[in-house]
């Protein structure tokens, strides 16, 4: 049973005592939100003795504008074994999220229309808001760009093919002038496939050791460079998904500098994990991007700080148990990640002093928000109400079989992470964690 149906319809709802971080202003301070009709009505201090509706004491817990997360994987249609659009939303609130991007690489791939309005339907009632991410070229395939308009007009908020890079500078030409007509942004699984082929783990001192077949950093840093300039040529909107590397992180930095529209992402477990995670072959430390060097672990927390990466992205990737049960060069790339997020973010970031709680959620809320267009992210009153409220101090133990994901391929399952989701206010819900 989908954890929206425990959840709660609230059309006026008074949070009391909170501590209101915003993305925005980046700030954290004591304050009551009032939501009237499903809308964000006023923060501050606020009177109870006139209100009627539900009052939510929050005691002091963390509330924010509902956490976006732009990259994620839900597999539905054509792998409803490993995640659906049910699952994957659960798994979401979990983690805090009230709203997810899922990328085009179904089967089929959401590459029509009818595929995009699928997605949007089959979330219609759910809590979390489903906002799908269209494929730039027809079947992924990197021969013929898809009919933008109309998937853009169907609700996608951007284009990718995801897994791939677009195939040719030519075709990504041509796909950044015509997202350029509807303002939405190109998003870049940044890969030279020909440096790549059969590699199963960072190009490195480690991948010889374990006899491993390596992907070099390069091989990402190539079609960076490519995507800028293209960028560049077009003034279309890039985004890189899962920045992994030194040399992309300097590349990007660069581009910013130069003023072209180039944003990117990063995911938790390369910010937290290197490639000495992979020393016993355990098929979760398996992903694409690989998990890099210390050195490009460092490069990302600085990436994070200097705000040259905008957005943590969770590239939530469900997979089978017996596809990962196998030899590690055989294994598929992916971990999922929803429901370790929020909890790598306060433990990794913030308790570090890498970020301070409000940049922390900005690249969260606000970011992502403004790089697809959406209407959420910050509080802005008349707005409709998203908000996530969780407390950042309690101390918890990641299980995989706790997971609300139909899938459990996760690297980080015995970890002690900081930070307990409270709740979530959406679409007119109030779901109280009750876990």
């Amino acid at each position: 049973m989908s954890l929206t149906k425990i959840a709660q319809p609230l059309d006026n709802v008074l949070f009391k005592n909170g501590i209101v971080v915003d993305p925005e202003k980046l700030t954290q301070e004591p304050a009551d939100v009032l939501v009237e009709n499903g809308k964000l009505k006023r923060i501050g201090k606020i009177d109870v003795s006139n209100f009627n509706g539900e009052l939510i004491d929050l005691q002091g817990q963390v509330l924010c504008p509902g956490l976006i997360d732009m990259h994620v994987h839900l597999r539905e249609p054509g792998r409803e074994d490993e995640e659906t659009v049910e699952t994957g939303t659960d798994a979401a609130m979990m983690g805090g999220f009230t709203a997810v991007c899922p990328m085009p690489n179904t089967d089929p791939p959401a590459d029509n229309a009818e595929v995009v309005r699928f997605l949007k339907e089959r979330s219609e009632e759910l809590l979390v808001e489903v906002f799908p991410i269209a494929a730039v070229t027809k079947q992924r395939a990197g021969a013929e760009l898809t009919e933008m308009a109309e998937l853009v007009k169907a609700g996608a908020v951007a284009f990718s093919d995801d897994g791939d890079p677009v195939a040719t500078s030519e075709i990504l030409r041509r796909a950044m002038e015509y997202a350029r007509m509807f303002d939405v942004p190109i998003i870049e699984h940044c890969e030279d496939k020909s440096l790549t082929i059969d590699g199963a783990m960072h190009e490195g001192a480690v991948s010889t050791r374990l006899g491993l077949p390596g992907i070099p950093a390069i091989s990402e840093e190539i079609i960076v460079a490519r995507d800028i300039l293209v960028a560049e040529f077009t003034k279309a909107r890039l985004h890189i998904a899962h920045i992994s590397t030194v040399g992309a992180v300097e590349l990007v930095r660069q581009a910013k500098e130069r003023g072209i529209s180039v944003t990117c992402e990063v995911t938790p477990h390369h910010f937290t994990l290197n490639h000495e995670a992979v020393v016993n072959y355990d098929t979760n430390t398996k992903m694409n991007p690989p998990l890099r060097s210390q050195k490009d672990v460092e490069a990302m927390l600085e990436g994070l700080r200097d705000g040259t990466i905008d957005v943590i992205a969770t590239d939530h990737a469900p997979h089978a148990i017996e596809e990962k049960e196998t030899e590690y060069e055989a294994a598929p790339f992916g971990i999922i990640g929803l429901e370790t997020a929020l909890g790598l973010i306060l433990t990794k970031l913030v308790e570090a002093d890498v970020l301070t709680l409000p940049q922390a959620i900005c690249k969260i809320t606000k970011n992502p928000a403004k790089i697809l267009n959406l209407e959420r992210g910050v509080f802005k009153v008349g707005s409709p109400a998203s908000l996530t409220v969780f407390d950042p101090k309690p101390e918890w133990t990641v299980d995989k079989k706790q997971f609300k994901s139909r899938s459990k391929n996760s690297p980080f399952h015995g970890w002690k992470l900081k930070g307990k989701v409270f709740g979530l206010y959406n679409q007119g819900l109030w779901w109280p964690n009750q876990r």
